[in-house]
C-alpha cells in the first residue's frame, strides 16, 4: 500500500473527548473513528490489525476442534425468556427494538441460548458429542459507562466459543485443553509476561470461573498476583478459603489493576435443560448435554495491547499484528533516491511481503513522527544519505535498535 493513497489521517493533538490512551492513540494515528460513546468504526489500519488478531485466535480455535460460524445477531425473546435472561432486571444491558407487528427481539449479547437451540436439531445421541463451535461477532450492551475507548463498547467485537460434552469429565478435559490455547493466544499477541489466569467467581455455574487479566494501570479490575505460579485472584473472590484452596499466602501477592482480556466458563446442564439440548447414551438413556463457553474480546484485546505497549512515540505493534511488516519510508525527493524507494518496494512487493510505502511529498518530520505513531515492528528509510552509505537504516520500533543493510541483504532476508 501507498501511504499517499491509503484511507487515513493522523492528527497531531489527542481528540478532546476520549479519557483513554488507546481510544486517543488509535483515533490520532487513523486506525479507528468514534460515532459515539462506545461505538467505533474499523479504518483500514485498524482493521488490519482486527483481522491479524481474528487469524491467530481462528487457528488456535481450529486446532481445538472448534467448527466456526456466524450466528444471527437479533434474537427471538422466547429462547431467552427460557433460561430467565429476557427481563431487565436479570441482564440490564439489553439493547431491545420491536418489529412493526409488535414482537420485541434483541441484539445479542452473548450467544449461549441460541446456539444451544440450534444444537437440538444436530446433538441426538453420544456419538454426536462432542462438538465445539465458535464465530466472530459483534455484541452489543447498553453500558451504562463507555469511557475506555475500544476497551468497552457499546458495539464490540467477540469471539465466543461453546463446547457441548456427554458429561462434566469430558468437559474437564477440553476446559484444561482450552486454557493452554488462551495462553498460546496471549503470548503471541505480546501480552503473555502481563497476562495470568485469574480465579473469579463462577456465579451460579460453578464455584470458579477463570478470567484472563493482563496487568494494565487502566483496568477495571483490582487482582492479587502470583507471580510464582502464574495465577491471579480477582478481588471478587479474593477470600482466605480462596487462598487456602489455591495454597497461597497473602503476603506473597501482590494487588494490581488489570484489564479483562478472556475468560472460560463452566456452564454445566443450565441451558440444556431449559431448552430440552439432550442425547441418549449408550444405554439408551436420556441425559443433557454438558456444556462450556469460552470468550476473548477481539476489540478489547486490540485496545489492551495499545495500553500494554505503547510509547511516547505512538503505538508500538508486535510484530504478530503490526498492519504492515514493513514501514518504508522515503526521504528527500531527489531522483536516485526515489528510485532507489520505488525498487524496494516493488522487490518486496514480488516476494509477498506486507509493505506500508510512505510516498507522500511532506516533510521528513512528518514522516518519521507518523511513522512512531502508527507503531509498524520495523520502518526501513530510504534517503539520500542512506543512498551515499549503500546501506539502509531499518528500526525496530519496540526496541529502537537501528541496524544498516544493503538492499540486497535486506531483501534476501524475505527469501
Amino acid at each position: 500500500m501507498r501511504q499517499s493513497l491509503l484511507f487515513t489521517k493522523t492528527r497531531r493533538e489527542d481528540p478532546s473527548d476520549e479519557v483513554s490512551l488507546n481510544a486517543k492513540l488509535l483515533i490520532r494515528a487513523g486506525f479507528i473513528h468514534k460515532n459515539l460513546a462506545g461505538v467505533y468504526s474499523y479504518l483500514p489500519l485498524g482493521l488490519r490489525v482486527i483481522e491479524k488478531i481474528k487469524t491467530i485466535i481462528r487457528t488456535e480455535m481450529n486446532q481445538m476442534g472448534g467448527q466456526e460460524v456466524e450466528l444471527s445477531a437479533l434474537q427471538n425473546s422466547d429462547l431467552w425468556e427460557k433460561t430467565n435472561r429476557w427481563s431487565d432486571a436479570e441482564i440490564d444491558v439489553w439493547f431491545k427494538t420491536k418489529l412493526h407487528n409488535q414482537v420485541e427481539l434483541g441484539l445479542g449479547l452473548t450467544h449461549e441460548e441460541p446456539l444451544a437451540d440450534l444444537m437440538t436439531n444436530h446433538i441426538l445421541s453420544y456419538r454426536d458429542l462432542p462438538k465445539m463451535v465458535y464465530q466472530f461477532q459483534t455484541k452489543f450492551r447498553n453500558e451504562l459507562r463507555a469511557k475506555s475507548g475500544i476497551m468497552r463498547g457499546r458495539e464490540f467485537l467477540m469471539k465466543d466459543l461453546y463446547s457441548f460434552h456427554a458429561d462434566e469429565a469430558d468437559f474437564e478435559r477440553f476446559f484444561g485443553l482450552m486454557a493452554l490455547a488462551y495462553e498460546r493466544v496471549f503470548a503471541q499477541v505480546g501480552l503473555a509476561d502481563l497476562t495470568f489466569k485469574t480465579f473469579a467467581s463462577g456465579g451460579s455455574f460453578s464455584k470458579y470461573s477463570f478470567e484472563y487479566q493482563t496487568i494494565s494501570p487502566a483496568g477495571e479490575d483490582t487482582i492479587f498476583v502470583s507471580a510464582d505460579k502464574k495465577i491471579a485472584i480477582n478481588e471478587e473472590v479474593y477470600t482466605d478459603e480462596v487462598l487456602t484452596d489455591l495454597g497461597l499466602n497473602r503476603n506473597d501477592l501482590k494487588e494490581v489493576k488489570a484489564i479483562e482480556v478472556g475468560n472460560i466458563f463452566k456452564l454445566g446442564t443450565r441451558f440444556s435443560e431449559a431448552l430440552n439440548l439432550n442425547y441418549l447414551d449408550a444405554s439408551g438413556k436420556t441425559k443433557p448435554v454438558f456444556m462450556g463457553s469460552y470468550g476473548i474480546g477481539i476489540s478489547r484485546l486490540m485496545g489492551t495491547v495499545v495500553e500494554a505497549l505503547a510509547d511516547d512515540g505512538g503505538l508500538v505493534w508486535p510484530a504478530t499484528l503490526s498492519p504492515f511488516a514493513i514501514h518504508l519510508v522515503l526521504l528527500g525527493d531527489k531522483p536516485e533516491v526515489i528510485k532507489e524507494a520505488e525498487n524496494l518496494y516493488k522487490e518486496l512487493l514480488k516476494l509477498g511481503v506486507e509493505v506500508l510505502f510512505d510516498d507522500r511529498p511532506i516533510s521528513a518530520g512528518e514522516k518519521l513522527a507518523d511513522a512512531d505513531l502508527f507503531g509498524l515492528t520495523r520502518r526501513v528509510i530510504v534517503s539520500d544519505k542512506t543512498n551515499q552509505a549503500g546501506k539502509l537504516e531499518i528500526k525496530y520500533r519496540a526496541s529502537g535498535e537501528i541496524i544498516h543493510l544493503t538492499s540486497a541483504d535486506f531483501i534476501n532476508s524475505f527469501k
